[in-house]
């Protein structure tokens, strides 16, 4: 399958290069987050942006469950920095002081998502499983992207080796996001306002959708591995550390 996805010319993009796609669009999601000011173009705009990110890094954790060679190394990994994390995402995320507790950061939300789909994957009673998905979901109440990461999980690991279910599957959490928006502008934005944020607010996600559905080719590069491996764990918490030392600087 991937040999005749790597044949066709315009599937150009490999994992690691929508990974890094999802890197920039983060890092623009969190300035706007964190410096910009709520309801002006580029603040929306750099939030919808950043959309692309977590419905990416969500894709390719249910793809990358599947094809680990140690399940147990790739949580080990997103726990440790998911610790590592924690502060730099709290620092950066405070809105009023130096810090204070804002959740549980998104490499939490993964583990979850990772648990969810260990669950899935080896507990045969189907009320256990039940159970288990359940407690996975109640736990991201406390972490970013609470809800939405667990069911998006839910419908890619559905929706895994189908190319028309990964269709519905996108498709189904872009809809979902989509809800989430709108009704959580519902009496804080007249409707028409409310409708436009709500279209914006699914750019970053439908993105995302098009690229891994029309241009993603199953691969990954084929030099500097190990680096792009790496570098995707090690970015997250120093942006984060970044990020919160300017605001630091910035309110001082």
């Amino acid at each position: 399958m991937q040999t005749e996805l790597s044949r066709k010319p315009y599937k150009f993009l490999n994992r690691d290069m929508i990974k890094y796609i999802a890197m920039f669009t983060m890092l623009l999601n969190h300035i706007a987050t964190i410096f910009l000011t709520p309801g002006t173009w580029l603040c929306e705009l750099f939030i919808a942006i950043g959309y692309f990110t977590a419905i990416t890094m969500i894709y390719f954790l249910v793809e990358g469950y599947h094809c680990t060679h140690s399940k147990k190394a790739y949580l080990s990994r997103l726990f440790v920095f998911a610790l590592i994390s924690e502060i730099p995402y709290c620092l950066a995320f405070t809105t009023n002081g130096i810090m204070e507790f804002d959740g549980l950061n998104m490499m939490f939300t993964l583990c979850v998502c990772f648990g969810i789909l260990y669950a899935l994957d080896t507990i045969q009673s189907r009320i256990a499983k039940a159970c288990l998905i359940i407690f996975g979901v109640f736990i991201s109440l406390f972490c970013d992207w609470a809800l939405l990461a667990p069911i998006f999980t839910l419908l890619f690991a559905w929706a895994r080796n189908s190319a028309y279910r990964t269709r519905i599957a996108f498709s189904v959490s872009t809809i979902i996001f989509g809800a989430f928006n709108f009704l959580g502008g519902l009496g804080r934005f007249p409707l028409a306002t409310n409708l436009l944020y709500t279209l914006l607010s699914v750019i970053g996600m439908g993105t995302a959708a098009i690229c891994i559905l029309f241009f993603y080719n199953g691969q990954r590069m084929k030099k500097g591995k190990s680096f792009s491996k790496w570098f995707f764990y090690l970015f997250y918490p120093i942006h984060l550390l970044i990020l919160g030392i300017l605001r630091l600087t910035l309110i001082a």
